[in-house]
This record gives structure tokens, C-alpha cells and sequence, in this order.
């Protein structure tokens, strides 16, 4: 009888530990599948992201061709390059012309600072951006101002030294999302002597409190510039601040002293130091590097004369009006601006900027143009090790990319990229994280995230939110090429039936979209599939409201022509000079980005049609 119940028990663990086995492999593909599902949705949102950065960079070489292609303008109006794209050479106007007429009434209520800064002046500044109080223009100006005069005086690259009782924390992207500036604070301290800082680039753009973030650090790098350092990103750039939301945050919560404040910064942005180096041995920059990378070129730069990385200026000789040659090679085609070429960097000095802002790491060998952003390169891990080992460095941090655990390690422990913006494409979708650097280049890695009612979510619940999100997102870009994906899927429907193959679909997406996604893995969330595995290729524009944006439109073109005040005659010499470049620049610009082009010149017709009105 002994034997026979102790045979029995064995039986039941052994069905116990069978089943608790099949449990644990089901809950873990099920993870998996889950897993997946977040890292196609967030490929989604960095592929739409990333195009809009290609058009944008593409946006800046049709201005480009528009100028010199209608010389007749310029030679009518030689100003009006600087005018119109607002980037005539700031006069070096004094602190007290600027904000000595600019005074604090009594009755406002948000924070006042005293001057010179203290402690206690970042402290009440913060306590106010909680409470979503405004800074006045005059504390903003002269803040701006110290920090020029500040960043006049330091290096294209800071070096910094860790000791062991000091730890350097190094942030990513922060991208106006003040809530995770406020929580790394929370839990890692404010700036001080002893607890320094590195932002890395990005701290506007996309966010609502980018000004906020601006304030905050340029004061904390007032109070502590040894020990707090900030590099330069992609969107320290008047440019990409004028699409990506950051100008009109500024013009919004600053009515009458914004356009000033934005003229001021676009001299601030372009003081930014490149990067920070820790002991010799950690390279800190926004983007990445190429095979090109020169350092010691990087180190002795005049960094300012970088005012915008989408708009390289090609000085023009005033008397023959021919471009100035500049070293060897060809000059980048760019804003021709009056002034001698002393005052623009050379061809290869822009270049080597723009590879350090805008590069990102991957695990093919060799060094390749970013083709997804439409600037910098793609750098393999031999690249990089070539790169560590020439300038004598053991490890490159960077940032640039939004990452799901709010940080990423490749290239063989070479390369990390940290970002610092949690949720950054929805609530949930990742994590933000910053490291902290301690003695003999030992590294911790801390992630958080802004906890909103998302946030606290089960995974799988989150992971709706963020796919739906994603796929909304999605369908809106399929809606704004409709015609182009229809005229596609019709090509391939040789029998007019209304239903074509999968691969058909996937390869009429990708060509039009210019989207590099999984497309036969998503299509179960865009259209309809019949039992033989082919497409109703129209039910891709089914359940899409689109009526919203169309009004926002109409509304758009209404107000531009009663904002301008436009005479019969200088609209149409305005719709006539667009026409003609657009139709000519058409065939020059990759599939998927005229609409950007197009939208995006509406937004400078305003200011186009107000010269325009001054020449009739």
C-alpha cells in the first residue's frame, strides 16, 4: 500500500510541474506577442517621425533650388532672402536696448527673480512652472542674454572629470516634457557642485513646456557652468523649431516679446557646445558619428556660424553675384546670404555637424547614408570602433533615438543611446532613463516614467492604447496620399476587381508611403481580407473621419489672406512664382514628401506675399 500511494503522489507532481510548465510557456508568448505588438506600433510612430524629419531636410533644399533658380527676385530685392526666411545677421544690440524698455507690471503674479541668480532663484522658478505659471519676458531676456555672454566663453566640446565621491548623470531628448525634467529631479537631486549634469541635446520641440526646460536648465548652468553641461541636438535649430512647435509655443505664451525671445535664442542654440567628454575616455554627443568624423576638425569649429543645419549658407560674391568658392570640392547647395566667407563654415566643417546631430547607430557594418531621416549616416559597429580607437576613447553615449526601455546598448557595449522623454509618442509607450557615470567609467542605469492613469495600466491594456494610437496615426498619412495609393492598387488590379494579392498590397504601401514597415504583419489592422488571402484594397480608407483636418484647412487659407491684407496683383504674382517652382521641383522630390513641401510653403506665404505686396 506504500508503495502504490507514493506512486501516486509522483504521478500528480509530475502532471503539476507538466502543467505548471505549459503555463509558464503560454504566459510567456504571450508576453512575446505582446512585446511585438509595442515594437510595431512604436516602429510606426519613429517611421512617420522620421519621415517628417526627411521632408523637412528635403524642404530646405527646394527653398534652396526656389532661390537660385529665380535670381531675377534677388536681384530685385537683395534683402529678400534674409527677410523672408528671417535670418538676416543679428546686430549686436546691447542687453538694455533690448529688455531695458520691457518692464514687470505689479500686477503680475508669477515669479520674480532677482540678479545676479542664486540658488533660491531656481528654486522658486520651478515651484512656479509646477503651478504652470509663466516667466515674464524680462526675466526670460536677461537670462537669454547672461547665457550667451556664458557659452561665448566655452569649449565646442566640455571636458569633465568624476571623482570618487562624485557621479556625472547624463539625460537624452527631453522634448518640452517638463514632467520628466521635474521627476529626474525628484530623484536624483538638483544640480549642484556635487551632483553635476549633462543634457544632451533636445530639450524643445513636440512638448508643451519647452520654454519652461530652457529657463530651468539655462539657469541651473548659470548658477553651476562647471558642473552643468548642455550639447547641442537636431532641434537646437530656428528651423526645426518653426515645424516641430516650439516657435509657436514661444509666440503663444509670449504675445508681444516673442518674436524678440526667438531671435535671441537662435544665437543662444548656435553657442551650444557640441559635446562633453568624461575623463578623457566618454564621448557625449546628440546624434552619432560617420567614417568621416574628425574630432580634432570638431574641436576648433566656430560653432556659431552654424545657425541652422537645414539651411547651410553659400556666401555670394556681392559685385559678380557667382557663389565663393571655398576650399576644394563643391559647395553645398544652400541660403545664399550676403557676407564674406569668413562668416560661414566650409563644406566639410557643416558636414562634419551635421553627422554628429543626426547619425544613428546600427548593426550593419560600414558607414551609410540615413536614408529614414533624410540627414547624417548610419554607422556600423566597425565605424565606431575605428572612431573610439583613433581618438584614444572607450565609449561614445548618445541619444536622438526614442528607445522603449529609455535606453539601449550596441556596437559591443560601445555605443548606449539614453533618452530622457517618457511616453513620448502616447502615454505608455516607453520609459524614460538617464545614467549616472562614477569613478573608473562605472555606469548605473536608471528608468522611470511620468505615471498618468495610462501608465499604471496593465501591459496588455497599454499596449491597445498604444497600438490603436499608432494605427490612427498611421490611416491619417494613408488618407493624405489617398489618390496616389488608389492610382498604386489600381496598377496592380489588372482585372479590375477591386482585390489584389498581399505582397501586391505591401509593395503599393511601401512604395507610396515610403514607410519602412512591416506591412503584411499590420494589415490585419487596415483592411479586409477575403478567404483567399487577397486585399479589398479600398477598405484601406474605411472608418477614417477626415473632415476635421479639411476644416482646419479652409480655415488656415482664410485667415493668411485676411491676415495679409493681399491686392489682386501680388497674390498673383504669389500663386504664380509658387506654381512655377512647385511644378518644377516636383519630379525631383522623392514620393511621399510633395505634400510636405507644399503644406509647409503655405506657412512662409504670409510673410512671401507681404514682400511680394511691397514690390507692387
Amino acid at each position: 500500500m506504500g508503495c502504490g500511494s507514493s506512486s501516486i503522489k509522483i504521478k500528480k507532481s509530475a502532471k503539476t510541474i507538466r502543467a505548471a510548465l505549459i503555463i509558464q510557456n503560454w504566459y510567456r508568448g504571450y508576453r512575446a506577442r505582446l512585446k511585438a505588438r509595442q515594437r510595431y506600433a512604436l516602429t510606426i510612430f519613429q517611421s512617420i517621425e522620421y519621415a517628417d524629419e526627411q521632408g523637412q531636410l528635403q524642404l530646405s533644399n527646394f527653398f534652396s533650388f526656389m532661390l537660385e533658380n529665380y535670381v531675377h527676385i534677388q536681384e530685385k530685392d537683395p534683402t529678400l532672402v534674409n527677410r523672408l526666411f528671417g535670418c538676416a545677421p543679428q546686430d549686436d544690440r546691447g542687453r538694455q536696448e533690448c529688455v531695458g524698455i520691457i518692464e514687470v507690471p505689479e500686477s503680475y503674479s508669477g515669479p520674480r527673480l532677482q540678479f545676479p541668480l542664486n540658488t533660491n532663484s531656481l528654486t522658486i522658478m520651478i515651484e512656479a512652472f509646477k503651478k504652470q505659471q509663466i516667466l515674464h519676458a524680462y526675466y526670460v531676456l536677461e537670462i537669454l542674454f547672461e547665457t550667451k555672454e556664458a557659452m561665448k566663453q566655452m569649449p565646442n566640446f566640455t571636458h569633465i572629470r568624476t571623482c570618487p565621491t562624485k557621479e556625472i548623470t547624463i539625460c537624452g531628448d527631453l522634448h518640452g516634457k517638463l514632467e520628466d525634467l521635474l521627476l529626474i529631479f525628484s530623484k536624483n537631486g538638483l544640480p549642484s557642485g556635487y551632483n553635476p549634469y549633462v543634457f544632451n541635446g533636445d530639450f524643445v520641440d513636440r512638448g508643451k513646456c519647452s520654454i519652461e526646460i530652457l529657463m530651468i536648465l539655462f539657469v541651473s548652468f548659470l548658477l553651476y557652468g562647471d558642473d552643468l553641461c548642455l550639447n547641442r541636438g537636431n532641434h537646437e535649430d530656428f528651423l526645426m523649431n518653426m515645424r516641430y512647435g516650439f516657435t509657436k509655443e514661444v509666440l503663444s505664451k509670449y504675445k508681444i516679446h516673442g518674436k524678440k525671445i526667438l531671435q535671441v535664442l537662435e544665437e543662444v542654440f548656435a553657442w551650444l557646445p557640441l559635446g562633453t567628454i568624461i575623463d578623457d575616455e566618454i564621448l557625449i554627443m546628440h546624434g552619432g558619428i560617420s567614417e568621416s568624423t574628425d574630432l580634432n576638425l570638431l574641436h576648433h569649429i566656430e560653432r556659431n556660424k552654424m545657425k541652422s543645419v537645414l539651411m547651410p549658407p553659400v556666401p555670394v560674391d556681392k559685385d559678380s553675384g557667382t557663389e565663393t568658392k571655398k576650399n576644394k570640392g563643391h559647395v553645398p547647395r544652400g541660403v545664399k546670404l550676403s557676407g564674406s566667407p569668413s562668416d560661414y563654415l566650409t563644406k566639410h566643417e557643416w558636414e562634419q555637424v551635421i553627422d554628429i546631430l543626426w547619425s544613428d547607430p546600427r548593426g550593419k557594418r560600414g558607414c551609410y547614408p540615413n536614408t529614414c531621416r533624410g540627414g547624417g549616416c548610419y554607422f556600423g559597429p566597425d565605424v565606431t570602433s575605428k572612431f573610439l580607437n583613433k581618438n584614444h576613447l572607450k565609449l561614445l553615449i548618445r541619444s536622438h533615438e526614442c528607445k522603449p526601455e529609455g535606453y539601449e546598448i550596441c556596437h559591443d557595449g560601445k555605443v548606449i543611446t539614453v533618452f530622457s522623454a517618457s511616453n513620448y509618442y502616447e502615454e505608455g509607450s516607453n520609459r524614460g532613463a538617464y545614467i549616472k557615470v562614477g569613478f573608473c567609467t562605472t555606469l548605473r542605469f536608471f528608468q522611470y516614467q511620468v505615471t498618468k492613469a495610462t501608465c499604471l495600466r496593465p501591459l496588455h491594456q497599454r499596449v491597445n492604447t498604444i497600438e490603436s494610437s499608432a494605427i490612427r496615426i498611421l490611416k491619417e498619412r494613408m488618407v493624405s496620399r489617398k489618390t496616389d495609393l488608389i492610382r498604386s492598387f489600381q496598377l496592380q488590379d489588372r482585372t479590375k476587381s477591386g482585390k489584389i494579392s498581399m505582397g501586391q498590397w505591401a509593395f503599393s504601401m511601401e512604395n507610396t508611403l515610403g514607410l519602412n514597415l512591416p506591412w503584411r504583419t499590420l494589415s490585419s489592422h487596415l483592411v479586409l481580407t477575403d478567404d483567399d488571402g487577397n486585399i479589398d484594397y479600398m477598405t484601406c480608407f474605411h472608418d477614417i473621419q477626415i473632415q476635421k483636418p479639411v476644416k482646419e484647412l479652409s480655415q488656415l487659407s482664410l485667415k493668411l489672406c485676411t491676415d495679409t491684407d493681399l491686392t489682386c496683383k501680388s497674390f498673383l504674382m504669389s500663386l504664380t512664382l509658387i506654381t512655377q517652382v512647385l511644378s518644377r521641383w516636383k519630379n525631383f522630390i522623392p514620393c511621399g514628401n510633395f505634400f510636405v513641401v507644399t503644406t509647409t510653403f503655405i506657412l512662409v506665404i504670409p510673410k512671401l506675399m507681404s514682400l511680394l505686396k511691397e514690390w507692387t
